[in-house]
Order: structure tokens, then C-alpha cells, then sequence
């Protein structure tokens, strides 16, 4: 009676090590996201399916999810800890000096000039008329930020990475 326990056990034991392992991804490494609205239009329409990073550093222009007040906002990264960050005149400024802006869809309002802390990021949505995000919110904690999004799993025609643009 013990052997057959035994051999019980040893059968179940690669699919409990699987099951293990799925849920350490999920949990410390990446895990499936749905985009939800059009903040982020044209670069997202709101319908995909994104693999949400969770290890990495994050880098200006990533998109990032944003845990912020139990909404998970997507947007995308504009100011890094330390860095000045101001709007004016539709033109964004880091640290006195204007960036180009290759994601803008839409007018970007005005923004007094902040300096983000040690642990601080300033995000924006892409689609700025509509866009929920640190004009309106502040800048986000490192904290608050779940990890980052780039490769799209669904719909399958957009299946890949998105290419982050080089912009100094």
C-alpha cells in the first residue's frame, strides 16, 4: 500500500513542479495583460493582449503599467527620477531642454515645471485630449509602476514587439 502512495506521488510530482514554476513566472517575472481604452491610441487601440514585464529597468519612452488608486493605467514613460520636467506651448522640456515628441497624438496641455524625486516618473498617455495620467495624477512612484509592456501576444497580426523609438 505505501509503494503505490508512493508511486502516486512520484507520477504527480513533474505537473506539481510545472505548476509551480508557471506561477513563479506569473508572479515575479511576466504575466498576460489586456490593454483597456484608447489612452494610448495610435499606439494602441485599447483591444490587444500585451506581456507585462516585471523585471528590467524602465527607460524613457517605455510603456509601463501603472498601478494607480487600484486602476491599472497604461501609459507611457516621459520623466526619470531627478529630472525637470515641464510642458509648454504643446512642447515637452526634461530638464530645460525640448524633446521630440513622436508619440503625441493630439494637443499636450500646459505643465508648471516640477523636478521628480529619487524614486519618481512622469508618464503620459499617447493620446493626450483623453489621457488619464501624471498632468492629472502627478508623477507616479516606482512602487506603483507593476513593469513594462512591449510585446503585443494578441491580435495575432500585431503579434511582436513594439519598437520603442531612439529620442534624445
Amino acid at each position: 500500500m505505501k509503494e503505490k502512495g508512493l508511486k502516486n506521488v512520484k507520477e504527480i510530482l513533474p505537473y506539481i513542479v510545472i505548476l509551480l514554476i508557471v506561477i513563479g513566472v506569473r508572479t515575479f517575472i511576466a504575466t498576460p495583460i489586456k490593454v483597456n481604452g484608447s489612452s494610448m491610441y495610435d499606439t494602441l487601440d485599447g483591444k490587444e493582449f500585451m506581456i507585462l514585464n516585471k523585471l528590467g529597468k524602465i527607460e524613457r519612452f517605455d510603456i509601463v503599467v501603472v498601478d494607480a488608486n487600484n486602476d491599472e493605467l497604461i501609459k507611457r514613460v516621459y520623466g526619470l527620477p531627478g529630472e525637470k520636467i515641464s510642458i509648454e506651448n504643446n512642447s515637452i522640456y526634461i530638464n530645460g531642454k525640448k524633446i521630440e515628441d513622436k508619440y503625441a497624438n493630439g494637443e499636450t496641455s500646459e505643465y508648471e515645471t516640477i523636478v521628480l524625486g529619487e524614486d519618481e516618473y512622469f508618464i503620459l498617455g499617447d493620446n493626450r485630449p483623453i489621457s488619464l495620467d501624471s498632468r492629472t495624477i502627478g508623477p507616479v512612484k516606482k512602487k506603483q509602476i507593476k513593469g513594462t509592456a512591449n510585446f503585443i501576444i494578441y491580435p495575432f497580426n500585431r503579434f511582436g514587439i513594439l519598437e520603442k523609438r531612439n529620442q534624445k
